[in-house]
């Protein structure tokens, strides 16, 4: 049974660095992936969307060309064989890049195959058993179809099978009204696809404040998006002249749409089904998910849970923090915490959503006195000379303490300007001092001094 200091399960975002890291420090290291380097970011989700997202955004650019002054003869076309296959050489590029650098790691072996747990020190690949004093779980996850009458009866679409599709459906019909399903949504209706999104809630990403759902709502309805909200009782079917049906109780009653393709984006469910974890007695919670402490330790001495599959975010950025939290407790004595973090993340719609913090909602139940400033985009220099004036930015902060509790930017720009305001976050600083600070123009993070100096009372 070969054995090493530490096996690593799966290589997403959080795996090979801490292979790397633990390599590094003269440790014998396994890390074993079954399918494509590099996780859902790499492969499915980050870097292949946001591809497709750019080509979405060159496709509407051109449309609106003449509102700049450039002159296009001819209507604009897309050729989604070459945006497919441009998203699949970006994807592909990392992907490689994420292998050769495994492959290059000092003291490290890779594995490929199925990990299967043989009990809490030894790990099954293949005819192969594993054995190591430290396992680290970094398995990911996956979609989750919802269990809507008659889905079974229909090809369903997936953020993974999306990547597939090289034609733009005549009709997209969306079942899923948060990030992953708006942000396929836009990019297919800017290829020229109808886009019909259906949200069995009674608005678009409940996690937000309303103010920001509505925004949303009206930036992707000027698109000529359909969105319908409150679509309760959802059944699915095939429709009589060929294609998909999607029925929904609705105020007028019963409502079918009609559309060439489904998109369910409902949700996702980690890969912990088929480790055979219960062998080494990890808990997980009722949902697949690996219970882990403030340090991602599992009930198990030895044994870790970094990433989506731990139930402690479900981003890129939370499982790359997941390995520093790791590495920083085993190798650098630094007592480092799932909750030092700050939520952050973004909407990749266009214009972008970049939130840190608390909501508004969020501020005002936790029983502080809080102040807000909220500016439309049409007040932003920038986003005026770019033609791009859609969205607003909220600014919320803590009256007695001057502390900056959270933010809502939606513009041009926004996942990238909300930055500064991560920064002071974890500063543990006033917004006083960034309001002090002098910003270059134009820019969108310019106007958030300013805002500073204009909060009002909630």
């Amino acid at each position: 049974m070969p054995a090493y200091d530490a096996i690593i399960i799966g290589t997403g975002q959080a795996g090979p660095p801490l292979a790397g890291r633990l390599g590094a420090a003269g440790q014998k290291v396994a890390i074993i992936e079954r399918n494509l380097v590099g996780g859902t970011c790499v492969n499915t989700g980050c870097t292949p969307t946001k591809t497709l997202v750019a080509s979405a955004k060159a496709a509407q650019m051109a449309r609106r060309a003449a509102e700049y002054g450039v002159v296009l003869e001819g209507a604009v076309g897309v050729d989604m064989r070459k945006v497919k296959a441009r998203a699949d050489a970006v994807s592909g590029a990392s992907r490689e890049g994420v292998t050769a650098w495994i492959e290059r790691m000092e003291n490290c072996t890779f594995h490929r195959g199925h990990a299967r747990f043989a009990d809490h020190r030894s790990v099954r690949v293949g005819g192969d058993v594993l054995t190591a004093d430290r396992i680290f779980i970094n398995v990911g996850g996956r979609a989750v179809i919802p269990d809507i009458p008659g889905i079974a009866d229909v090809p369903v679409l997936t953020n993974s099978t999306m990547m597939d599709l090289d034609v733009v459906p005549e009709h997209l019909l969306v079942i899923g009204g948060s990030y992953v399903g708006l942000e396929f949504a836009q990019a297919y209706r800017r290829f020229g696809a109808r886009v019909t999104v259906f949200e069995t809630g009674p608005r678009l990403i409940r996690r937000e404040d309303e103010d920001v759902s509505r925004a949303v709502s009206e930036i992707l309805a000027a698109e000529g998006i359909e969105i319908v909200v409150g679509a309760v009782n959802l059944t699915v079917g095939r429709a009589p002249g060929g294609g998909i049906a999607v029925s929904h109780d609705g105020p007028n009653g019963l409502r079918t749409v009609s559309g060439s393709h489904l998109l369910v984006a409902t949700g996702r469910r980690p890969n912990t089904d088929d480790l055979d974890i219960e062998k080494a007695g990890i808990a997980v919670d009722a949902h697949g998910y690996v219970i882990v402490d403030d340090a991602l330790r599992t009930n198990v001495d030895g044994i870790w849970a970094l990433g989506d599959c731990n139930g402690r975010g479900a981003f890129t950025h939370t499982s790359y923090n997941d390995f520093e939290i790791v590495a920083a407790n085993l190798l650098d004595g630094d007592p480092r915490r799932v909750t030092d973090r700050i939520p952050v993340y973004a909407l990749y719609i266009d214009p972008p959503l970049g939130r840190v913090g608390m909501s508004q909602a969020e501020a005002e139940q936790s029983g502080r006195r809080i102040l807000v400033s909220k500016r439309p985009m049409t007040r932003v220099s920038r986003a005026i000379e770019k033609g791009e004036t859609q969205g607003f930015m909220k600014l919320v902060a803590d009256a007695d303490s001057g502390e900056l509790l959270g933010a809502a930017l939606l513009g041009t720009g926004c996942d990238e300007a909300v930055h500064s305001l991560i920064d002071v976050m974890y500063a543990r600083r006033p917004y006083a001092l960034v309001r002090r600070g002098m910003h270059i123009h134009p820019t969108v993070s310019e106007l958030l001094p300013t805002m500073m100096g204009d909060f009002q009372p909630a």
